[in-house]
């Protein structure tokens, strides 16, 4: 099964190779000058406002992130931005001083936009400028899909990671500017699997309770032969409490506990010994109150397809959830009796995720990044890159990964 995007996933947008050049332009050339005609030969154009606008006109590589207008000597008296094609306009802010303007939204890639500006000094003389441009296409420039989502509260094995459209050639310079950090105090380490995928984490969970920030700075960076990011902006979420959740394979039973004291020891149904459940520390990487289950999308073509299976937490890429189970008293022993699974963790449920069941329970008692540890189960341990999963690396592997 595939995890729906665990995220917007939050685009992180950015841009590529700008030119961040200085439009001065003049009368003379049609786009800019002076509208009051007034000045003598003894002035010079360095009496009238200087309008920059940071995207060149005629530019096809312009920031989606950091397009906008200033001016020196003077203020702005006017700015309009438009899409070119269309003529829609694109809202902006003036800054509080009035020498600066930028859009409120990010840019869209590809696309062409014009703006005209205009500015007044102290002394009444006016200037214009104005660019037609357009913005970095997506065929040169890389984005990262992440999670968590900013503002969220996650559990304490929630990593933050990355997912890039492009595959990246320059993994230094493009970890070199993203940050992780903890008001905990904890040392973050980032780890590539692959060209695509970037993790970080610290050596052990997050405490519980602080606050992580990302702070990413892609805007222009080079990840890949042209290929620029387009990504500028600064992510926080918070660590709740701490939840860890053991599975017991040998005695069919999950022990939940939080920070450090028992709440509730569970009788489970985990993978039965044809389909056997991972080892390993897993992390709660999504939560659906309903979902359907269709064994063809994991390997098991033919022999489940179930539409509605209740609070469903997904532990593994591969399809491996802690879920609800209201078909397993059709002809099977109790709950904690033994395995029967395709190799997920079951809990007994009803029909239509309603009631006081135990699956609703731990669904309900659960936070995305919550950990859940399978033991004494004949499988291997999971693979590290097998959903959020790099608690199952050795700390020095987990750090060798790193490219800076």
């Amino acid at each position: 099964m595939t995890t729906p995007d665990i995220a917007p996933r939050r685009m992180v947008a950015a841009c590529a190779a700008l030119m961040v050049g200085a439009l001065t332009l003049t009368a003379c050339g049609g786009s800019a000058g002076t509208d009051d005609g007034k000045n003598g030969g003894g002035d010079t154009a360095s009496s009238l406002p200087r309008i920059v606008i940071s995207a060149k006109n005629g530019s096809t590589g312009a920031s989606i992130n950091t397009t906008g207008v200033k001016v020196s000597d003077g203020t702005l008296t006017g700015v309009k931005m438009t899409e070119a094609d269309s003529g829609e306009a694109v809202a902006g802010a003036m800054s509080a001083d009035g020498t600066s303007w930028k859009p409120k939204e990010q840019l869209e890639r590809g696309t062409a936009y014009r703006i005209a500006a205009t500015a007044k000094n102290d002394d009444g003389r006016t200037a214009a400028a104005d660019s037609r441009f357009t913005t970095v296409s997506t065929d040169n420039s890389f984005i990262g899909t992440y999670l968590p989502d900013g503002g969220t509260t996650v559990g304490v094995g929630m990593p933050v990671s990355f997912t890039f459209d492009k595959e990246i050639t320059d993994k230094k310079a493009v970890q070199s500017h993203i940050t992780v950090s903890s008001d905990s105090g904890q040392q973050v380490v980032g780890h590539w699997f692959g060209s695509q995928r970037l993790d970080f984490r610290p050596q052990e969970y997050w405490k519980a309770g602080s606050k992580v920030t990302m702070k990413i700075d892609l805007d222009g960076v080079e990840g890949a032969n042209g290929a620029y990011g387009v990504q500028k902006k600064t992510v926080t979420f918070t660590v709740g409490r701490s939840q860890v959740s053991t599975v017991d394979a040998a005695t069919q039973t999950m022990t939940v506990v939080r920070d450090g004291s028992t709440l509730r020891t569970i009788p489970i149904s985990a993978g039965s010994p044809e389909n056997t459940t991972y080892n390993g520390q897993m992390v709660i990487s999504g939560k659906w109150e309903q979902m359907r289950m269709d064994g063809s999308t994991v390997g098991f073509a033919g022999q489940y397809d179930i539409p509605d299976v209740p609070h469903a937490m997904q532990l593994t890429g591969s399809g491996t959830f802690v879920h609800g189970n209201y078909w397993y008293n059709q002809g099977n022993p109790p709950f904690g009796r033994e395995g029967t699974s395709h190799g997920c963790v079951g809990l007994q449920d009803v029909q239509g995720a309603q009631g006081d069941t135990t699956g609703k329970w731990f669904y309900d008692n659960s936070l995305v990044g919550d950990v859940v540890v399978v033991k004494n189960s004949p499988d291997d341990t999971v693979d590290p890159d097998n959903g959020l999963n790099g608690w199952n690396m050795a700390w020095g592997d987990w750090a060798a990964g790193s490219a800076v």
